[in-house]
């Protein structure tokens, strides 16, 4: 399997477009489904919602790990393993997700009756919506080994076809149902369906371009390879989330909820960023890892270099108006109490999201070459430091300090990062080489020309001073495609968006 760079930005477009839709769709839908279903019971969906994308900590990482063995054996043409791989890990999420669903079956009582703050009158379509979510657990953790496979075969295509309109219909659905009566338990089978339906398209499409898979091959001696790795691949999907939404916590246990508010809103807002980073190291993971099966060292660090290079130039001028326009945002979004109480805390996040956006690439190098206890480790010594600071600087200066904490870890943790792919796997720092000097220096100095425009303009209206940050923004685009990106990064974004364009001017024609 080659890795390309066209493949890999086609990639990229896929899964933005895979994240980028169904939020959209959620975004427009939500709103309806609260007024049919009540808050109390919208509430209840929300937990489903937020349970379906937790249950897969009960398959111990295995579904990273299948992407990423599998992607070395591609790599280096081994393909007679992939079978074995697959279906180890196939039978082992089987077990781990029955063992699972009996689990979640088990504590239903206790989580409806005793833990959350269910009204007496939801009690009963509590349980049976909890019940039916211990259903999915096997067919979730199936369904990731599967994908896996797509995923390290870089058939985003595939997968996202998959996904989109799946996720869609998970925000459609409860539509549908509250037209038909439904009650919350007839609508979350209506989204367990669709959870069938994924592994169902899945398993086709797998036996479609894996012929060798329809043929059961298994072998418990891959377990430990397969565990090995993804045990720290669990340790870093139940910390990582912890060190996302703390803030917030400690924020309500020593402030206010008013407090919670100001500063959950914009970093809610500012982490949705998040998808563009996201969308490329989905794709490189298994890059990585099929580079690092045929120890291709030199492609591992052309591949790293650039992926700064672009997480840079597509995030970094986003970040810059942001900052401009945090108090405009704010106020023109949420109103004037916000812009008061949140400016500079959403300022500071945005900048904080750019730096953990970069940190996103060496993490999925360590873990596309075997290392992800690094990531896991790094992450471990981070939360009682992240705690211990935010604690302080929340308690004694507000929201605003909160912000700061989070930056001082998401700093900590980007430097954590860098510093094992320089050391631990012995990348050179000049890889980051004058393409990506001169992208930062052009940053900086967009910044300097947009404060002064904008403190010329200030008499101006909004709209003419976002005009003309706008023009500015345009214009480093210009110049980072000439002089910036080179020929190869050209005609790789080239041959991706030039059949873009094509279809849709024939399609208005």
């Amino acid at each position: 399997m080659e890795i390309r760079g066209s493949l890999l930005a086609r990639n990229t477009l896929l899964n933005f477009v895979g994240q980028a839709v169904p939020l959209l769709i959620g975004v427009i839908t939500i709103p309806f489904i609260i007024r049919g279903l009540g808050t109390e019971r919208f509430g209840l969906l929300s937990l489903a919602w937020v349970i379906l994308g937790y249950f897969a900590i009960f398959d111990l990482g295995l579904g990273r790990a299948t992407t990423k063995f599998v992607a070395e054996a591609l790599g280096k043409d081994a393909e007679d393993q992939v079978p074995r791989l697959v279906w180890t890990a196939v039978i082992v999420q089987a077990i781990f997700g029955i063992v699972g669903a009996f689990i979640w079956a088990g504590i239903t009582p206790l989580l409806v009756e005793r833990i959350l703050n269910i009204p007496p009158e939801l009690v009963s379509e509590a349980k049976n919506t909890f019940y039916l979510l211990a259903l999915s657990v096997p067919v979730i953790l199936i369904s990731s080994s599967f994908k896996g496979v797509l995923e390290a075969s870089q058939r985003f295509d595939l997968v996202n076809a998959i996904k989109i309109p799946s996720n869609i219909l998970t925000f459609v659905l409860p539509l549908i149902g509250l037209q038909l009566g439904f009650t919350l338990p007839g609508i979350v089978a209506l989204i367990l369906m669709i959870r069938f339906g994924m592994l169902a398209a899945f398993v086709a499409i797998n036996f479609r371009i894996i012929p060798e898979l329809k043929r059961y091959s298994s072998s418990f001696s891959l377990f430990p390879c397969l565990f090995s790795f993804g045990i720290w691949v669990m340790v870093n999907s139940i910390v990582g989330p912890i060190l996302r939404y703390l803030g917030p916590f400690l924020i309500g246990s020593l402030l206010t909820l008013a407090a919670v508010t100001y500063y959950t809103a914009p970093f809610e807002a500012v982490t949705r960023l998040w998808i563009i980073p996201t969308s490329l190291t989905m794709t490189l993971f298994p890059a990585f890892s099929a580079l690092e099966g045929i120890k291709n060292k030199q492609k591992v660090s052309i591949l790293f270099a650039r992926s700064i290079k672009y997480i840079l130039l597509a995030l970094g001028p986003f970040v810059i108006v942001i900052c401009l326009f945090a108090r405009e945002i704010l106020q023109i979004w949420l109103g004037t109490d916000f812009a008061l109480q949140s400016t500079r805390v959403l300022q500071i996040l945005v900048f904080a999201v750019l730096i953990n956006s970069l940190a996103d690439i060496p993490s999925a190098l360590l873990q596309g070459v075997g290392r992800p206890d690094l990531v896991a480790k790094f992450q471990l010594i981070e939360l009682p430091v992240y705690i211990g600071i935010a604690w302080f600087m929340i308690n004694n200066w507000g929201i605003t300090r909160a912000a700061g904490a989070w930056a001082i870890r998401i700093i900590l943790d980007a430097l954590l990062l860098f510093g094992a792919v320089f050391k631990v796997y012995r990348l050179s720092p000049r890889l980051l080489d004058n393409s990506i000097r001169l992208i930062s220096f052009s940053l900086v100095i967009l910044i300097g020309i947009s404060y002064v425009l904008q403190a010329i303009t200030r008499s101006l209206s909004l709209v003419v001073q976002f005009l003309l940050i706008t023009v500015l923004v345009v214009l480093f685009f210009l110049i980072s495609w000439k002089k910036v990106i080179d020929d190869s990064d050209r005609r790789a974004i080239l041959k991706v968006i030039k059949p873009k364009i094509i279809s849709v001017s024939r399609e208005a024609k």
